[in-house]
């Protein structure tokens, strides 16, 4: 299991979009892209609620190319 350094800039960045609750964009290494809130991050996933049909989904970390705010 990867380390989960909460000390690290991406950690503490991904953070922010929780404590904002800001809407990101998420794509993905298979070039699916998906919008919504991330609700908690851990050492290996991050767990979105989709914007559109309010589901949980769960991302692999590694499996990221990019995450955004939709409002950056």
């Amino acid at each position: 299991m990867p380390e989960f350094n909460t000390g690290s800039p991406t950690v503490r960045h991904i953070q922010s979009y929780i404590k904002e609750n800001s809407v990101v964009e998420i794509q993905m290494s298979t070039g699916e892209i998906f919008s919504g809130n991330i609700v908690w991050q851990d050492g290996e996933c991050i767990c979105l609620i989709l914007k559109t049909q309010q589901k949980k989904v769960l991302l692999w970390r590694q499996s990221l190319v990019y995450i955004r705010s939709e409002l950056e």
